[in-house]
């Protein structure tokens, strides 16, 4: 019994110091936070194989990993007309096995950009731009072009932008980025607007960039943003490149028209919409009323018209400034009816800045203004006028307005009468105005490589225009009784002087109007006076 009795207090002894050994290092932890990324230890067949014949290209790491957004991130240049496949994108493996569909090009460099999408299975850290790099020749080309995207009127660019190098030979015209991908290609991916073309080989290029909504390598003018120099690129170079990304104004084309109400059909369009006519084939019944009106902030026309039960009506759509005739037979379809309904553009609080109007959904064709009263002060009738816009559909107000104010916008019933007949039920808004400390204010001054005239343009952290100035001289710019908030200064160049902005044409060879951002965001507080300098550089 003896040594069975010491073995058990042995035992204990044993387990009693490991508990106390526990206890007096505290809380045990897996060790610090793994910050490394994977490390390739093998590729099969080497990077930067020449004579390369393969199909099946793999690469082993050191740990396991995994494929984050791999059909984004991969770039391969040449593209290839199917893109690989890629394996494993589910499992986790040390491996990642790419099998080529295409034939390749002989006596052609190639490279796979993986961007950032191998991570490592447990923390994601990213083995940044990995790029895998063959020859189907006897040798690697190995010549660069650098250079940096930004957009034309954005003060951010988009991400993931494709840049593109076209070979200038017998076949390059100006159509070719519209109908075939490029010799070379890389992308800015999510990080970062610089870019870097690689194993390149001497020529002569031109070079584009696309903001690629399709993702086929060639340039959609309906969808995508386009950037483009006029000069050729002659390679081998040292220069860098700034590439300009801007939507242009899409070529003429009618949409497929469709019932989008009972008494409405919708003709959608790119460009053009002040020489677009709509005129129906299929005779209409005299007892039907019709009306066209432009959809507001829309390139949509509506055709209005008065229901009636029909399969369906036959249209022309003409553009009679580009001599483009479409026919469309439009089916009925089972939708309901549209009805008036009143918006106004602002509820409660009034901007001092902002014109206040009631924007109507549909045809407005009369107004009583003696059924529309205002009242201030809770009982006092107040002066104002009232039009009626026909191109936007809206009532345009014009009213006396005061800091610290309190306003009732009153519509009796019968005050607007619509294309069906249809009439307001009685309406109030109730508005008011803050006190001027509640606003701030800002006044700018431009100086350096200044050019009139320009438009100065206050916009929010997005970019949106709130307010602008239009300029032929020097002078200073306020912007006055604006609410405490970040805000953005847009110097818009108007070189053509239509008081707008314009974009560019890669056919016309037209680049966009300058455009140019105070570097840092303002910040507006309530009764402040802020004052800025902005100096322009050329």
């Amino acid at each position: 019994m003896l040594p069975r009795f010491l073995a058990c207090i042995f035992f204990f002894l044993i387990t009693l110091s490991v508990v106390q050994c526990g206890r007096r290092g505290g809380t045990l932890t897996g060790g610090p936070k793994d910050e490394d990324p994977p490390v390739l230890v093998k590729a099969e067949p080497e990077n930067l194989s020449t004579n390369f014949k393969s199909k099946k290209i793999r690469l082993t790491f050191d740990e396991y990993i995994k494929l984050q957004d791999i059909q984004d991130q991969l770039i391969v240049s040449p593209p290839l007309k199917y893109r690989p496949e890629i394996t494993p994108q589910g499992g986790v493996q040390k491996y990642v096995e790419i099998e080529i569909k295409d034939t390749l090009l002989p006596n052609t460099t190639y490279t796979l950009n993986f961007g950032q999408s191998v991570q490592d299975n447990n923390e994601g850290n990213p083995l940044s731009f990995l790029t895998y790099v063959f020859s189907t020749g006897d040798y690697i080309d190995s010549l660069e072009v650098l250079g940096v995207v930004k957009d034309a009127f954005n003060k951010e660019v988009d991400k993931f932008v494709s840049v593109m190098l076209y070979e200038i030979d017998s076949a390059y015209t100006d159509s070719t980025i519209y109908k075939k991908p490029p010799n070379y290609i890389t992308n800015t991916l999510d990080s970062t607007v610089l870019f870097k073309l690689r194993n390149l080989k001497e020529g002569k290029y031109a070079i584009f960039a696309i903001k690629d909504a399709a993702k086929n390598n060639i340039f959609d003018q309906n969808s995508d943003k386009i950037a483009f120099l006029k000069d050729t690129i002659t390679l081998p170079t040292d220069s860098t490149y700034v590439l300009t990304l801007f939507k242009e104004t899409p070529s003429y084309s009618a949409s497929v028209p469709s019932f989008a109400a009972k008494n409405k059909i919708v003709f959608g369009y790119y460009g053009g919409e002040e020489a677009i006519d709509i005129t129906p084939l299929t005779v209409i019944p005299d007892t039907i009323k019709t009306k066209i009106l432009k959809e507001r902030n829309k390139d949509t026309l509506n055709f209005w018209f008065t229901p009636y039960e029909t399969d369906s009506i036959r249209f022309t759509v003409t553009n009679t400034k580009k001599m483009a005739i479409d026919t469309f037979t439009v089916k009925s379809r089972k939708v309901g009816v549209d009805s008036l309904k009143i918006e106004p553009n602002q509820n409660g609080s009034l901007d001092f800045n902002t014109a206040y109007h009631l924007a109507i959904n549909t045809p407005i064709v009369a107004v009583d203004t003696s059924k529309i009263k205002m009242i201030v002060k809770d009982s006092l009738p107040m002066a104002f006028t009232v039009v009626f816009d026909s191109l936007a559909n809206t009532l345009d107000f014009d009213f006396e307005i005061e800091p610290s104010e309190n306003y009732s916008l009153d519509l009796l019933p019968g005050a607007i009468s619509d294309f069906f007949g249809q009439t307001n039920d009685t309406l109030n808004y109730r508005l008011s105005t803050r006190s001027l400390a509640d606003y701030g204010n800002l006044r700018l001054t431009l100086e350096g490589a200044v050019e009139y005239p320009l438009i100065v343009q206050l916009t929010d952290e997005k970019g949106k225009t709130l307010l602008e100035v239009y300029a032929h001289e020097p002078q200073v710019f306020e912007f006055n009784t604006i609410s405490p908030s970040k805000y953005l200064i847009r110097v818009i160049f108007d070189k053509n002087e239509n008081k707008i902005w314009d974009t560019g044409s890669f056919l016309k060879n037209i680049q966009p109007e300058r455009v140019l951002y105070y570097p840092n965001e303002i910040e507006v507080r309530a009764n402040w006076e802020i004052e800025q300098t902005f100096t322009i550089s050329n």
